[in-house]
């Protein structure tokens, strides 16, 4: 079993910069590919970007990719989503996700979720 639990949302204007943090509890955290979905009011869910249990592998939605970075650092069962060049299409209720692979994220399946964190990017 492993619980998520977001943080970092905010409000922020467009071109800044803000930094998501999934807390995942449980000694098994590397054992999971994590990564961050998000959606939008009256929008559908879409996996934007996604990192391997060891980290070598990572994945980007072309929206995103330049701009965001998602990191992890299993010593500390945390996963991170830099953001930058903020833009108001990126505001979303962000959610961290965990699956076995991340072949599983990409194609929209999750078996751990988060509980959400807003974010809303002001033009």
């Amino acid at each position: 079993q492993v619980q998520l639990v977001e943080s970092g949302g905010g409000l922020v204007q467009a071109g800044d910069s803000l930094r998501l943090s999934c807390a995942a509890s449980g000694r098994t955290f590397r054992n999971y590919a994590v990564g961050w979905f998000r959606q939008a009011p009256g929008k559908e869910r879409e996996f934007i970007a996604g990192i391997s249990g060891s980290g070598e592998n990572t994945y980007y939605t072309d929206s995103v990719r330049g701009r965001f970075t998602i990191s992890r650092d299993n010593a500390k069962n945390t996963m991170y989503l830099q953001m930058n060049s903020l833009k108001p299409e990126d505001t979303a209720v962000y959610y961290c996700a965990a699956h076995f692979l991340l072949e599983q994220l990409i194609r929209g399946g999750y078996r751990y979720w988060g509980q959400g964190t807003q974010v809303t990017v002001s033009s």
